[in-house]
């Protein structure tokens, strides 16, 4: 069992609500299986918590009620099983080219019981026009000037990308910019989400696409 500081307790317990107990198993699942099929480092263990699932957890205060959601380069599950678990009312995709990647996703969705996930087995150039999607979000993809291409089309026109990102947010948000206004992005910004329950908050870059 992976324990909750005094401080995640607080703030899992405020994000995640009467699903924490979901949120407790995927991170059961991240510590042991995660780590044996090489998906999340050992080290990582100490921090699942802080630095991982309630880092992703909180963009849920971002998104809209009933959004769809597609998660570009799933992986581990971050931020897309972090924001189903949190956000029922969300339909999420989880994008993921690698096999054994889906295969273990597959494995977690079946054993949380969670009805609002999908999963499609793609690189996210490859699947614009096989999602529907509201928001796209993505977490340790690439760099956002390449990000842009990868996530940005999948709106189709509409919608808005969520790109967690760290202490160079501002410099990637300029260095993209040429792009972002190339593929359709009307308006970039740097927010900040967990503010109320995070001891470091965390940074998102949001790309509105469309009216």
């Amino acid at each position: 069992m992976v324990e909750l500081s005094p401080s995640e307790q607080v703030a899992a317990s405020a994000v995640f609500g009467d699903r924490l107990g979901l949120a407790e198993r995927y991170v059961e699942h991240l510590a042991t299986s995660g780590i044996e099929r090489g998906l999340i480092g050992p080290r990582e263990v100490e921090r699942l918590w802080s630095r991982h699932v309630l880092n992703c957890a909180v963009v849920a205060e971002l998104i809209k009620p009933s959004m769809s959601v597609a998660d570009v380069g799933s992986g581990a599950g971050l931020p897309g099983l972090c924001l189903a678990i949190a956000r029922p009312d969300l339909q999420l995709t989880l994008i993921e080219p690698l096999e054994r990647r889906v295969v273990w996703l597959e494995e977690v969705i079946m054993d949380l019981g969670l009805d609002n996930v999908d999963i499609i087995r793609s690189r996210a150039e490859l699947a614009v026009g096989k999602v529907e999607t509201d928001v796209v979000t993505a977490r340790a993809v690439s760099a956002l000037k390449k990000l842009a291409g990868l996530t940005i089309p999948l709106l189709q026109g509409h919608g808005e990308v969520l790109a967690i990102k760290g202490r160079s947010a501002e410099d990637e948000v300029a260095d993209a910019a040429k792009v972002i206004r190339k593929m359709g992005g009307r308006q970039t910004s740097v927010l900040v989400a967990g503010a109320d329950v995070l001891e470091e908050p965390t940074t998102v870059v949001q790309i509105i696409v469309g009216k």
